[in-house]
């Protein structure tokens, strides 16, 4: 690994190209932040996309474009003199260093949990009016769900045992059931939602991130889907002339796989 000096080199090199880049690029001197925004969304999905594959190299490449993007917004603070690179990492490091009194302060912790509610009481007492108020709202519903969970069990609102969680799932399915035997759309609707907070807040009692989980589902079975086309096309037939039988036959060979 490179020692922290060539790591700082590194650091330098990739802030003067971007010095470079915003003076004399036509598509870099163009963006704002407001036009970059989507564009970092998409660079973070990607990252995400290459640490489920556990591609390593590609997480390399990733998290280059994402860091590009943070020093990309630090540049175009500083034009306006409201802050810049240097600013952006003290802000960071002064918020670490205060929310791990723990490491830089005298206070003791037995376990991660611990840490976790210190974190949260200390953001109470920075001037949050909510542990919610860090959740951001524009989050992927599956995904805020979970991070809302995770805050309010920071502060002890939370179930005790694994078990209690499994028997909100169940009453929750019940309720679903009793509204789709009455088909009543938006009670449907209502109690799935319920039904999926509760599944989701089973997961982090077993500690499995219920995104990571779904979409290694949705590789798993866009996989399979696609050597069941696969299939189809070399007998020349298309997937919608096909029995549900003939299909399965090829699924069930792509679970094998």
């Amino acid at each position: 690994m490179n020692s922290r000096a060539n790591q700082l080199k590194a650091f330098d090199r990739l802030l003067t190209i971007m010095d470079e880049l915003r003076a004399q690029c036509p598509w870099d001197k163009k963006q704002t932040m407001e036009t970059l925004r989507h564009l970092t969304i998409e660079e973070t999905y990607e990252l995400g996309d290459a640490i489920l594959d556990n591609d390593l190299e590609e997480v390399k490449k990733e998290l280059g474009d994402v860091l590009l993007h943070i020093v990309f917004y630090s540049k175009i603070g500083s034009e306006t003199n409201d802050f810049d690179i240097a600013d952006v990492c003290n802000e960071i490091c002064e918020k670490l260093i205060h929310r791990h009194p723990h490491i830089y302060g005298d206070v003791k912790v037995e376990n991660e949990e611990d840490v976790k509610r210190n974190w949260e009481n200390l953001k109470l007492k920075e001037g949050k009016k909510s542990v919610l108020e860090g959740v951001p709202k524009s989050l992927p519903a599956l995904v805020k769900a979970n991070r809302i969970q995770e805050k309010v069990a920071g502060v002890g609102f939370d179930w005790e045992k694994p078990e209690q969680v499994w028997e909100k799932v169940e009453e929750e399915l019940s309720e679903f059931k009793a509204e789709v035997a009455a088909k009543n759309i938006d009670n449907m609707e209502s109690e799935f939602g319920d039904v999926l907070f509760s599944m989701v807040n089973y997961a982090r009692f077993l500690d499995i991130n219920p995104e990571n989980a779904l979409e290694r589902t949705n590789k798993k079975f866009t996989k399979r889907f696609l050597y069941l086309e696969e299939k189809a096309k070399s007998l020349n037939k298309s997937l919608k002339d096909m029995t549900l039988a003939e299909m399965d036959v090829f699924w069930e060979e792509a679970k094998r796989l």
